[in-house]
């Protein structure tokens, strides 16, 4: 993905704006030998605008209209699965959330082809909003779903009752809708590529969108993992129900924390203070970026991984009291 070979300005992607920057001129003390062809080197060099390497341009199309098809294929398998009647992975608990997951993967996989680069005539402004109204409301639902399924299954048994699934799948979805605002407001076409826009009046959106990637993305995980921590130390409960699903956020957790970071280094709390590192971000965001659009894949494998898993357990703990009652009657009948 990408030419290193021959850098060129960062374009536009889906989380950042160009980053093509010229450094100001830096206090220099040199010693008077120093020749004026040197200085002269030196100040044009260090007015020179930082070009970095962009590693999701036109030539990456092919991995989001892959992994698009993947996503596609995969969430529809698993989805069929779990809603099949009689299946046998309705035995997990709380499947109407599972298949919630299995949707805002389909979501998702369909809104990256349009944001993807490389696809310039098939944007409009319209299609714009859209396409990253879907992109991140799927990815926080999913999210947030993780999240409800870690903490209320295990005690609440969540799955049972219908009126709690239907409440949380609003409250959820509805909460995943006002967050995917910022961005969506924020975003607009430029050059015929999907981006978020270039103009100040917007940054307080782009800001908070960054917060809520880093709050949703990174702190969330977190926040589970000192639950479960706390509560297994303290020896009060079994704390938030660790599953494979957790996996899920391996892929978006990056995205979180470099998208707060670049929020930093635009506002000018963070100064990079030379364009190697300015050319390091630019890549990690791209990297993060890609992470994150895998994840679309991979969420309907751990589905099927998770589902398969659970089912095992709840078919073998469902024959247990079987066999032990046949165990009873054949004693019985041998008395």
């Amino acid at each position: 993905m990408g030419n290193c070979l021959h850098p060129v300005e960062t374009s536009f992607s889906l989380d950042q704006n160009g980053t093509q920057f010229a450094f100001e001129y830096l206090n220099y003390s040199y010693d008077y030998n120093t020749t004026d062809e040197l200085m002269d080197n030196y100040h044009i060099e260090a007015a020179a605008p930082c070009h970095s390497c962009n590693l999701l341009d036109n030539s990456s199309l092919p991995f989001f209209i892959l992994t698009s098809v993947l996503g596609v294929l995969a969430s529809g398998a698993v989805l069929f699965a779990i809603l099949k009647p009689l299946s046998h992975w309705q035995i997990c608990p709380s499947w109407p959330i599972l298949a919630q997951l299995a949707v805002g993967s389909a979501l998702f996989s369909f809104a990256v082809p349009v944001l993807a680069p490389g696809l310039n005539t098939a944007h409009n402004t319209g299609l714009c909003f859209l396409g990253y109204w879907i992109w991140y409301t799927s990815a926080f639902a999913q999210a947030l779903l993780i999240g409800c399924y870690a903490c209320l299954n295990p005690r609440l048994g969540i799955g049972q009752i219908r009126r709690l699934t239907l409440g949380l799948t609003v409250g959820l979805w509805g909460a995943a809708l006002l967050l995917g605002l910022p961005v969506t407001l924020a975003s607009d076409v430029y050059n015929g590529l999907c981006t978020l826009a270039s103009n100040k009046d917007l940054e307080a959106l782009k800001s908070t969108h960054s917060a809520i990637c880093f709050i949703i993305f990174t702190v969330l995980p977190l926040v589970l993992l000192v639950a479960k921590g706390m509560k297994k130390a303290l020896g009060k409960g079994p704390g938030p129900w660790v599953s494979v699903l957790w996996i899920w956020f391996i892929f978006w957790w990056p995205h979180g924390m470099v998208l707060i970071f670049d929020v930093l280094v635009r506002s000018k709390i963070v100064l990079l203070q030379s364009c190697p590192s300015q050319q390091i971000l630019d890549v990690m965001l791209n990297l993060a970026e890609a992470l994150a659009v895998l994840h679309c894949v991979a969420t309907p494998l751990l589905l099927a991984l998770f589902c398969h898993q659970t089912t095992r357990r709840s078919l073998l703990s469902l024959s247990l009291p079987v066999r032990q009652s046949s165990h009873t009657d054949a004693f019985a009948i041998k008395s």
